[in-house]
């Protein structure tokens, strides 16, 4: 039986949490181009196997907490599902 953490969740979760991602990278200064590294690597990124967790794992726990802060409570315990 293959993990939750590999399980993509609905779509509607998915776009939910990448577009709040790109807006949480996209408000960092991108003088040397990380910020724009970062939104480019998730930008066309698919809703398959954990690269939704992948979009999650890129912060820090600072930006995890905000990125949790500004999402729906349905992203929220999808979330957490495949963090237990």
């Amino acid at each position: 039986m293959q993990e939750l953490y590999y399980i993509p969740p609905e779509d509607k979760i998915f776009n939910e949490v990448k577009e709040e991602a790109i807006k949480i990278w996209g408000s960092y200064d991108d003088t040397y181009g990380y910020a724009s590294e970062k939104i480019g690597r998730i930008k066309d990124i698919e809703n398959i196997k954990d690269n939704f967790m992948y979009i999650v794992a890129m912060f820090d726990s600072n930006n995890q907490n905000k990125l949790m802060q500004n999402i729906s409570f349905e992203a929220q315990q999808a979330i957490k599902e495949r963090l237990i």
